[in-house]
């Protein structure tokens, strides 16, 4: 990324955030912050989830709201991310009140938002086209059977980009949609890694077997440990939500039900952490 030029320090010596080129001055709002964002918009908050979404090149950024702090503290960071765009958001200095008016109350923002247009994903036919190029290390695909509390989901998808999963499937109907929430879970991996909303997960688990694909669901009454049995090269890791597990016609479509060895008094694991001990024993001992 390009850096700016003829940058002005402030008192304290921390970077102002340059000029994009061809973009013209930053320009600082004059009127407050607070206000849903526009239709069809989504605020994003946190020092991860806004850098990895400055710098994803196919997210579209709107509004950057930022503290006097945040920017004295992340200015190089920021002024980076933003020259590599070309098109920059509207960048908006406001008070901290002001920057959280139009968050949800628990939001821990660290001083930044920004307003952002949710991201285009690929629909499961683009993900299994390149796939017979790749070399000989294993795939994995990650699908979610209704999990649905975003926290889950995110914490899932900094999992899956952590080990170098393909992607992360769930249910349109009932699955946790993109938010702020989401991304601040995921750490910036929103941006990393493919989240697919497909019609009918049957269905989707269905193609992917047939493009070579094993199903793998994580059942604790199976009998076989995950560790017992042999990781094939293409694998769907298939989780259900907490409780019920899961569906019929999910199961239906698993060709193995395995179970994480956890000793019996602890149960199951929360599925966003049953998914990283999960995807370590596919991807990460193969590294």
């Amino acid at each position: 990324m390009n850096k700016g030029k003829g940058r002005r320090k402030p008192a304290g010596g921390a970077e102002k955030i340059s000029k994009n080129k061809g973009s013209g001055r930053h320009r600082a709002a004059r009127r407050p912050a607070g206000g849903p964002p526009a239709a069809g918009r989504l605020w994003l908050y946190g020092v991860h989830p806004v850098l990895a979404a400055l710098e994803n090149p196919n997210r579209r950024c709107r509004r950057l709201l930022l503290t006097a702090e945040a920017e004295g503290r992340l200015g190089p960071q920021l002024a980076a991310a933003l020259d590599g765009r070309p098109a920059p958001p509207a960048l908006e200095r406001q008070e901290r009140a002001a920057l959280s008016a139009p968050l949800p109350e628990t939001a821990v923002h660290q001083g930044l938002a920004l307003e952002v247009e949710p991201l285009a994903q690929p629909d499961l036919h683009d993900l299994l086209d390149p796939l017979d190029s790749v070399g000989p290390a294993p795939r994995v695909i990650v699908a979610l059977d209704q999990v649905t509390d975003p926290q889950n989901v995110g914490a899932v998808l900094r999992s899956a980009a952590a080990f170098g999963a393909l992607a992360v499937l769930a249910p349109e109907r009932h699955a946790a949609p993109e938010s702020g929430a989401l991304a601040k879970a995921a750490s910036g991996a929103l941006e990393r890694i493919p989240y697919v909303l497909v019609t009918n997960l049957a269905r989707a688990l269905d193609r992917l077997k047939a493009a070579g694909y094993w199903c793998l669901g994580l059942a604790s009454e199976a009998e076989r440990s995950l560790p017992e049995a042999e990781a094939p090269a293409r694998a769907v890791l298939v989780l259900g939500a907490e409780g019920s597990g899961l569906r019929r016609l999910t199961r239906e479509q698993c060709d193995a039900l395995l179970r994480l060895p956890t000793r019996p008094a602890m149960g199951q694991l929360n599925v966003s952490n049953a998914a990283a001990v999960a995807l370590y024993e596919l991807l990460g001992r193969a590294r």
